[in-house]
């Protein structure tokens, strides 16, 4: 993500994105940034998902909540577009799962 921009993306976040996915069951672990030292930076976040199934059923309802959807699609328009904002300012984007492998124990 290119600096210029980092503001703005970390505001939508915060105010936009993180309380419609809570709103829907989605649970942050943590959200960070990291300087790369060339005028971009990478930002990341990780959630916590019951299952895949249960991840699949959240982004279902936070993409058919036209309400969230709109307040989106807003942000977009107040930065030049989403297609814009992807070629000018966001450099890559991952949508990954990752797997626990730590066994706790319970007591």
């Amino acid at each position: 993500m290119k600096e210029s921009f980092l503001e703005a993306f970390n505001d939508h976040f915060n105010q936009t994105n993180l309380p419609n996915q809570r709103k829907h069951g989605s649970k942050l672990i943590g959200r960070w940034q990291r300087d790369c030292k060339n005028g971009t930076y990478e930002v990341f976040a990780i959630w916590e998902y019951e299952s895949y199934e249960r991840y699949e059923e959240i982004e279902t309802k936070i993409r058919s909540d036209q309400e969230d959807v709109n307040r989106v699609k807003q942000w977009y328009d107040a930065h030049g577009g989403r297609d814009f904002v992807y070629s000018n300012y966001i450099l890559e984007v991952k949508n990954e799962a990752i797997e626990n492998t730590v066994q706790l124990k319970r007591r």
